[in-house]
Parts: structure tokens; C-alpha cells; sequence
């Protein structure tokens, strides 16, 4: 052990004026541990609900979405151009379109969208998400009068339609006869009911058989969008540039972070603003390290002179009092690891806090521990509190050796 660390672990136990043996010490050490814990339970808390939301995202929406008008003849073309794309693992294309959903005297403009279930729930995992209903009924009664559609349940519930029921949908395009212009309606039936746990998908969204939907919308049997998945989501943002150079300026290619860049940005910035928040608590306890050293360096004054007289070079005053800031910042960096993973195993496996699954859609909160987070807490922990010991050191290390004895 070097001596330097030796003399200042003696320092961190030795008995204090006033004070009982170590209680300064464990008073730095508990802020640390305490600032540390709070970051990472923070930061999984954080993690969880992002990870919540993104799956609830992927669940009803693609990897990647293209944009773009498609004739019914050429789909298949346009498909073996998105194929052979190495890393793209399956597509689906659909109709998209706003109508206006019309039910006993209610009226609601929602977002239509057109599928092939077999090849969408490739693409997605809407197959998992009904609630009610069966999707063999969807693919059964696509050729029957009226024709299926599948509505989330939050609109479901907002329109006061159940199983069976039959709506009317109004499109915006209006039709031309000889007793003038109206607009095109369609009746379909309500077969089933889709739960993503994405407000904004279960509120405004209905699925209706893509052939139906294309001739609802005047596309005459083609589409105007094509959802592809990758076989690892980490390469979307690199194909969406390659199938945008691909395709041209005819089509619009989105990753589903583009799609969602507002909630993404607002759950990033959240994230960030509550880590300054909290490493605030790890600042503060630092304060008390500095303080904790500088009346050690007070009291040790007479010491400090006797080791200077006996030869101990400014260097040597130093390296003690920043072993005892080092020993005092990994003492609690660890005892606070330990209390922030400890208390995040434990809210993920025990439901202690219960959320209103009408606002959240999930009844426990989320938790996911990244490796990351940990190493960033650690480190900008440790390095607060090494400032934070370097000023104490330095004044000690300028200590007159005479005066010190003198008047220590």
C-alpha cells in the first residue's frame, strides 16, 4: 500500500473534535451513494418507458414506410426493388387515407388503412394487438357485402361501436352523377377491435382490406405506401437513405423515428433535463467532500507540518488528501451502484407502483438498466468528486512546515 494511501485512510478513521469516529466521512460517502442511486434508478426508469413506447410503436407501424403512389401492376416491380435491399427482411403494401367515420348520428375523421393481413403482420405485430374479435374474420369477409374493417378500441369506444355493428365512411372525394356532386360512401362492418397501447394509433385508426380500401379511395386496385421490415432495426436510418437514392424523388421514405420525431425528441430532452436535475444531489454531495477535507487538512495542521519538516515534498501532502477524496467517492460510487440496481430490480419485479392504465396503458413501471447509463453516472460522479478533493489538497500541500508546527 503506498504510504500516501496508508496516512490517509488513518485520516478518514481517525476521531474528530466534537464528533464521533467516521461520522463526517460516512456523511460524504451516504451523499455520494444517494446522488448515484437516484441517477440510476432515474435513468432506468427513463429507459423503460422509452423502450415501452418504441415497441408500442413498432407494434402497429413498420421499420420503414414509403410513401408514394402505385399502380396496381406495377407493385410487384417496386417490390423487387425494395427486396434487393440486402437487409430488408419483408414488405407489406398498404392504402392510407383520412375519412370521416359516421355511426348513429356521430361523426369522427379518422385515418384509414388498407392491408393484406398476411403480408402486414409481417411487417408489424397488429396480429397480437386484437382485443376482440378474430383477424380470420377480417380475411374471410374481405369479398363479403359490406366488407370488413377493424377499428382501434379508444375509437371503438369514442363512437360507441361494438362487434357487428356497420359504419359508414365518408371520403373527401366526391363523386360526380347526373343530379350533381356527393360525397363517396361505403358501408362496412366492424369485425374486430385493436389494442397497440398507442393512444394516438387506438383513437384515430381503422384497418380495412386493402383492395376495398384502394377502391374507396379512387386507386383503383393500387396503393400509395409500402411498409418494409428490417432484419435488425439498427440499419433503418442507412436502407431509408439507400431507398430514397433508389426510388427517386417520386416517393417519400420515412424511418418510424422520423414518423415519431416529436415524441422521440420530447422523450430524449425529458431524459436529459432530469440527469442535470439529479446530478445536481451528486454536486451538492461533493460540497460536503470538499468540506470534509478542509477541516481535516485544519485539524491535521500540526501533522501536515511534521510531515513537511521530516522531508514530505507538497506532492506527497497531496496524494493524501486526494486518496482520502478518492477513497471517499468509489466508497459511496459503489455503495450507490449497488442501492440503484438493487432498487430497480426490485420496481420491475415488484408492481409497488401502480399506474392508471386508462393514461398509460401499462399498470407497472417500466425499467431498463443500459450499461451506458451506468458507466456515465459512475464517471461523472467520480470526477465531480476529484474536483471537488483537488482544491483541499492543494491548500494543504502550501502549508508552511514552521508555521504549521507553531500554530498547528
Amino acid at each position: 500500500m503506498p504510504i500516501e494511501l496508508f496516512i490517509g485512510l488513518r485520516y478518514l478513521k481517525a476521531k474528530r473534535k466534537g464528533l464521533f469516529s467516521m461520522l463526517a466521512s460516512v456523511i460524504g460517502i451516504a451523499g455520494v451513494a444517494v446522488g448515484v442511486a437516484a441517477l440510476i434508478i432515474t435513468l432506468s426508469i427513463m429507459n423503460g418507458f422509452q423502450s415501452d413506447i418504441k415497441n408500442k410503436i413498432l407494434d402497429a407501424q413498420a421499420h420503414i414506410i414509403i410513401y408514394g403512389k402505385i399502380k396496381n401492376e406495377d407493385i410487384d416491380y417496386y417490390r423487387g426493388r425494395i427486396k434487393s435491399e440486402k437487409e430488408v427482411e419483408s414488405i407489406a403494401p398498404f392504402v392510407l387515407g383520412q375519412a370521416i367515420l359516421t355511426y348513429s348520428n356521430r361523426s369522427l375523421g379518422i385515418i384509414v388503412k388498407g392491408i393484406d393481413a398476411q403480408k402486414e403482420f409481417k411487417v408489424n405485430n397488429l396480429k397480437k394487438s386484437l382485443v376482440y374479435g378474430e383477424w380470420k374474420n377480417f380475411e374471410k369477409r374481405r369479398k363479403e357485402s359490406p366488407p370488413p374493417i377493424v377499428l382501434g378500441e379508444e375509437l371503438a369506444k369514442n363512437m360507441g361501436v361494438w362487434l357487428g355493428d356497420e359504419i359508414i365512411l365518408v371520403s373527401p372525394q366526391s363523386v360526380a352523377t347526373s343530379f350533381g356532386v356527393f360525397p363517396k360512401m361505403k358501408k362496412f362492418q366492424v369485425v374486430g377491435m385493436i389494442k397497440t397501447g398507442y393512444y394516438e394509433f387506438d383513437s384515430q385508426t381503422a384497418y380495412a382490406p386493402v383492395k376495398e380500401a384502394s377502391d374507396f379511395f379512387g386507386l383503383e386496385g393500387g396503393v400509395n405506401g409500402i411498409g418494409v421490415r428490417l432484419k435488425k432495426i439498427k440499419y433503418a436510418r442507412r436502407v431509408s437513405l439507400e431507398l430514397k437514392k433508389d426510388l427517386g424523388i417520386s416517393f417519400i421514405v420515412k424511418t418510424y423515428a422520423e414518423m415519431n420525431k416529436t415524441l422521440f425528441s420530447a422523450l430524449k430532452l425529458e431524459k436529459i433535463m432530469m440527469s442535470l436535475v439529479l446530478a445536481l444531489i451528486i454536486l451538492v454531495a461533493t460540497f460536503n467532500i470538499a468540506s470534509n477535507l478542509l477541516l481535516m487538512s485544519i485539524e491535521k495542521l500540526r501533522d501536515i507540518g511534521i510531515l513537511r519538516a521530516m522531508g514530505g515534498a507538497p506532492k506527497f501532502v497531496r496524494k493524501i488528501f486526494l486518496w482520502e477524496g478518492n477513497a471517499i467517492a468509489l466508497g459511496g460510487i459503489l455503495m450507490g451502484l449497488i442501492m440503484g440496481l438493487a432498487a430497480s430490480l426490485f420496481i420491475a419485479r415488484y408492481p409497488l407502483i401502480e399506474l392508471p392504465a386508462d393514461i398509460y396503458y401499462i399498470t407497472r413501471v417500466p425499467v431498463k438498466i443500459e450499461f451506458r447509463d451506468i458507466i456515465f453516472t459512475v464517471l461523472i460522479t467520480y470526477v465531480l468528486c476529484m474536483i471537488s478533493a483537488l482544491y483541499p489538497a492543494i491548500k494543504a500541500s502550501r502549508v508552511n512546515p514552521v508555521d504549521a508546527i507553531r500554530y498547528g
